[in-house]
């Protein structure tokens, strides 16, 4: 264990080591780094935990905790917002100040944040200090304290303060509502609800500390880091987590995702979105994985690649008529299914005239009216993408950790750009043809029968 005798010195060291090296010739190599360039990530296990980490050249570390306790897998709506919350404050050994006031003195950034699959805990911070983070979050796994004066006085307040951002974004509202039609249960429950009843009713101290003994035993979650070294993330993996709960009485599960479709109109006074999705690919990691759904993804687009300029993807064009009116194409991953989805916003007026526009273009689409250059762009962006994310350190590590957790396996990315990188023209006009003719029609507006009234 690291004791707090020793924590001064250990930042009084740093210092002096990190003056030294500044002194060196920049000639020197003083990080062990691949030189290669390569996005792969190496797995393993420790003291039962799974864990992934790739060594990129420079001074900095990301670490994450990946569980699968996303919105998916909560027990009672509202509790994995609530877990999320009680991240990083009081455990047995370490107040919440103390936590916080050692992440400055380290020159650390603490994050914490939920999908609808995961629970993500994320540290940045020099490398040299890697022992203490993951000291840190096995403390959190096994030792966070619950206590309903801290649910009361703090967590709460900022659930509240989370919902009311939530029922005033739109598109929140538009793009939670999608999913809810598109699979009912499982990924269908939204990231926050749309109603305070869940916080008053289902969550308090105790329910989270139910839901956290099952989130955080050693089968459900992954260890994943960028830039350090393998073998010593295993090392002080295998030391901080041999004490953590192996499993739980009660297991977190989801029934698989199947899609389902439908239609929904909400009214709203805060603006106008619309979003039309539709049946997409899980992600790397998953049984149902398609490359050629973000191929189509990039053809549809919608938003320019360049300033100043609309850009001249399919959906732009569709849109070009209705300047006040955002179009977006985004396909969204999970473990066993996904979503494709096109995002309008806007006035009601304009955002009325370009979703006309865009289903015209859509089944021109799902028809085979597909030009060979367009296939070719959406190939090329598609990967400059993936590669691009994979440059962002913190990308992957939540898919990483998902796929380590519940299949085994690691996201590549190299991997999974060369698989859009093989996506022909034919596997792309099969894909249109069959996976956009359901479709699941959500809209939230300031009017409800302004661009609603008569569907698409």
């Amino acid at each position: 264990m690291l004791s707090s005798s020793t924590f001064g010195r250990r930042a009084a060291l740093r210092a002096a080591n990190c003056r030294q090296c500044l002194s060196q010739p920049a000639n020197r190599r003083g990080l062990a780094a691949p030189a290669s360039g390569s996005f792969q990530y190496e797995s393993s296990e420790a003291a039962g935990v799974k864990i992934a980490s790739r060594d990129f050249a420079g001074p900095t570390t990301t670490l994450a905790l990946v569980a699968k306790a996303g919105t998916r897998f909560q027990t009672y709506p509202g509790v994995t917002e609530g877990l999320e919350k009680y991240a990083f404050r009081t455990t047995e050994r370490r107040s919440a100040l103390r936590i916080v006031r050692e992440a400055e003195l380290l020159g650390a950034e603490l994050s914490s944040y939920h999908t609808r699959e995961n629970l993500i805990l994320g540290a940045k911070f020099l490398r040299q200090d890697l022992p203490y983070f993951l000291e840190l979050f096995a403390e959190i796994v096994g030792s966070t304290k619950y206590e309903p004066h801290v649910y009361d006085e703090e967590i709460k307040p900022l659930i509240q303060m989370a919902h009311k951002r939530h029922i005033d974004n739109t598109t929140e509202l538009a793009i939670n509502s999608a999913h809810s039609l598109a699979f009912h249960r499982g990924l269908g429950v939204p990231l926050r609800p749309s109603s305070a009843t869940p916080y008053t009713k289902y969550v308090d101290a105790n329910s989270i500390a139910e839901f956290a003994s099952a989130a955080y035993s050693k089968s459900n979650f992954a260890l994943v880091a960028n830039g350090t070294n393998h073998g010593n993330m295993a090392k002080w993996a295998g030391q901080f987590f041999s004490s953590a709960k192996n499993s739980s009485a009660k297991a977190l599960e989801s029934p698989p995702s199947k899609y389902q479709g439908g239609e929904e109109r909400i009214a709203h006074n805060s603006g106008n979105t619309m979003v039309l999705a539709f049946p997409g690919s899980s992600s790397f990691t998953g049984g149902s994985y398609k490359p050629e759904i973000q191929v189509l993804a990039s053809l549809l687009g919608g938003q320019s690649s360049v300033k100043w300029s609309s850009g001249f993807s399919l959906l732009a064009n569709a849109a070009a008529p209705f300047p006040s009116v955002k179009v977006a194409t985004k396909s969204a991953i999970y473990s066993d299914a996904g979503l494709l989805y096109v995002t309008l916003e806007g006035s009601a007026k304009d955002v009325a005239g370009a979703a006309q526009e865009t289903v015209k273009t859509i089944k021109a689409i799902a028809g085979g009216d597909i030009k060979k250059d367009d296939i070719s762009k959406a190939i090329a962006q598609a990967k400059f993408k993936e590669l691009e994310y994979g440059q962002q350190l913190w990308a992957g590590l939540e898919l990483t950790g998902s796929g380590l957790v519940q299949s085994g396996k690691v996201y590549q990315i190299d991997e999974t750009a060369k698989k859009l990188e093989a996506v022909t023209e034919e596997q792309v006009k099969k894909v249109s043809s069959v996976h956009i003719s359901p479709m699941s029609k959500n809209d939230a507006n300031r009017v409800m029968n302004v661009g609603c009234s008569d569907p698409p």
